[in-house]
């Protein structure tokens, strides 16, 4: 098989479907890039009642420990690491979708939140945040006099 002056640039020399993967990667990218910048890691849910807000994020493979929790009157921020898998030199992904690294996300909440009552814990790869609300910032029922 005679190879052309731009094998070596293309890796047509080791693999001929080098080109094939490449694009398919590029494709990949393309189409879930914009999927994971709209919402940004770690995906969250979040619902109130009338005390309290309740957050729930998704955290796989995140200790406790490599996990920082702050919250400032009406804004709570998580950030951390999702640390990668130890490898060494011999290894070769063949897929590699699981971004890895420090995140941070910052979350206006519905209301300000007592930070002393704040309760987190993290279980099977989700945490989950109660967030509640100091009782001078409660809506109260008013008496209207007639």
């Amino acid at each position: 098989m005679a190879l052309s002056p731009l094998s070596p640039f293309f890796g047509f020399e080791r693999d001929p479907f080098a080109v094939m993967r490449r694009l398919q990667d590029d494709v990949d990218r393309a189409v879930t890039w914009p999927a994971r910048a709209r919402g940004g890691f770690p995906a969250v849910n979040m619902w109130q009642g009338t005390d309290s807000a309740a957050l729930t994020a998704e955290l796989p493979g995140v200790l406790p420990s490599d996990i920082d929790i702050t919250v400032k009157e009406d804004v709570i921020t998580i950030t951390g690491e999702r640390k990668a898998p130890a490898t060494d030199d011999q290894t070769v992904w063949t897929r590699r979708e699981r971004g890895y690294g420090r995140f941070s996300r910052m979350i206006q909440l519905p209301f300000k939140v007592d930070p002393d009552r704040v309760e987190a814990r993290l279980q099977d790869g989700v945490l989950q945040v109660e967030l509640h609300r100091p009782e001078a910032d409660k809506p109260r029922r008013v008496q209207i006099n007639a």
